[in-house]
């Protein structure tokens, strides 16, 4: 199962410290192994897969809001 050493690996990584073109790319990577994930899932309906998929969204969210910034008030 490689990419499910794939997406540990995303998942241990460290974000700070990050450029924002580097944030782009991390956050299209995870939806690429969220997406791929799913697809096992379908066939499979493992409880872990899913778990994976919420951490691995949880990530991508977080990612996504530092992308976007503070909001201007």
């Amino acid at each position: 199962m490689e990419l499910i050493e794939k997406a540990l690996e995303f998942e241990n990584r460290k974000m700070s410290n990050m450029t924002t073109s580097d944030r782009v790319a991390a956050s299209r990577e995870a939806k690429s192994l969220v997406l791929a994930i799913n697809e096992i899932y379908k066939k499979k309906k493992e409880s872990k897969l899913m778990d994976m998929m919420k951490r691995l969204t949880a990530k991508k969210r977080k990612i996504e809001k530092r992308l976007k910034g503070a909001p201007i008030v």
